[in-house]
């Protein structure tokens, strides 16, 4: 499983905060949810999006922007228009000043703004959350990466903004996939860009890539440097080289990190399993290895980080 993947496969949306927000100008709200990712869409008007540390970026309709917290950001019909709202964590929504919210209300189901026939329409998607081995790849991702919509609107965009409103059972679940599926397709637009780091890119070349899916998709394999040649047919000396010269890093380096990125996650998603079952399912011989070299690339114990505590 690679990392783009584990975003539909691991930390996926699961009852993400999904919102329509109909706006006339002037309109200006200011995002401090402190999310670790967002994806915003222009289903009509347009938009300003502004990082608190990158230039301000203008999407049109069907454009789609995928925003990479924790850092605030303003989205607003003209930069220069000061805040009217604040987001902050938890979703809460307040005045700039601190008060109580009053130009903006709701419409409808998951729908709010300032005027119901505004003539713009955004689709905002958060993530409450995401885990270590989608981490990886959002390490290297800009603050902001957008889709264009060019001539042919993106039939996803189009799909959310029908369905965001409907209220009927097994509706979130509906939503979450069809969010999940445009945050991947943006990413992947982004990752066939030359600034894709280079693991991803590394998956191209036919020996380090061969390796690289068997390291991703068997980690409980007691691999080798050795053994690894072996399975993709080249020698150890070429393998360490096209390896390291694609990825970045040696193989069995990159193998450490991995298992404890998958580590991390499954400690998470099944709170009930043993530390013995984890330690097994990632490679590890025994709960006692995963346990200190997870302190060592964490900080804090297996079960501190499942808790969510402190060292």
């Amino acid at each position: 499983m690679d990392p783009l993947t584990a975003l539909l496969e691991g930390p996926r949306a699961h009852g993400a905060f999904l919102l329509r927000s109909v706006l006339r100008p002037p309109w200006s709200l200011r995002i401090e949810d402190e999310a670790p990712l967002t994806v915003l869409a222009v289903v009509r008007g347009d938009a300003w999006l502004v990082p608190a540390n990158a230039e301000a970026v203008r999407l049109e309709r069907g454009d789609v922007a995928v925003v990479r917290g924790p850092d605030p950001y303003l989205v607003a019909d003209d930069p220069e228009t000061p805040p009217q709202a604040v987001i902050r964590p938890g979703q809460e929504c307040g005045t700039p000043d601190g008060g109580h919210l009053t130009d903006l209300t709701e419409f409808g189901v998951r729908t709010w703004g300032d005027d119901p026939d505004g003539p713009t329409v955004l689709l905002t998607g958060t993530y409450p959350t995401v885990g270590e081995v989608s981490r990886r790849l959002l390490a290297a991702v800009p603050n902001v990466v957008t889709a264009r919509a060019g001539t042919s609107p993106d039939p996803l965009v189009a799909m959310l903004a029908d369905e965001i409103d409907r209220d009927v059972p097994g509706q979130e679940a509906v939503l979450d996939r069809v969010l999940d599926l445009l945050l991947v397709r943006v990413l992947r637009e982004w990752l066939d860009r030359p600034a894709a780091p280079a693991w991803y890119r590394a998956h191209g070349d036919p020996v380090a890539g061969h390796a690289l899916r068997l390291l991703q998709d068997q980690p409980e394999h007691p691999w080798t440097v050795a053994g690894l040649a072996s399975a993709t047919g080249v020698s150890r000396a070429a393998l360490a080289r096209r390896f390291t010269d694609a990825v970045g890093e040696p193989p069995m380096t990159y193998l450490a990190t991995w298992r404890l990125a998958l580590a991390a996650d499954l400690l998470r998603q099944h709170p009930d399993a043993t530390l013995t079952a984890i330690a097994r399912q990632v490679g590890y011989r025994s709960p006692f290895t995963l346990s200190a070299a997870f302190k060592r690339e964490y900080g804090r114990s297996p079960q501190h980080y499942r808790l969510r505590e402190p060292a």
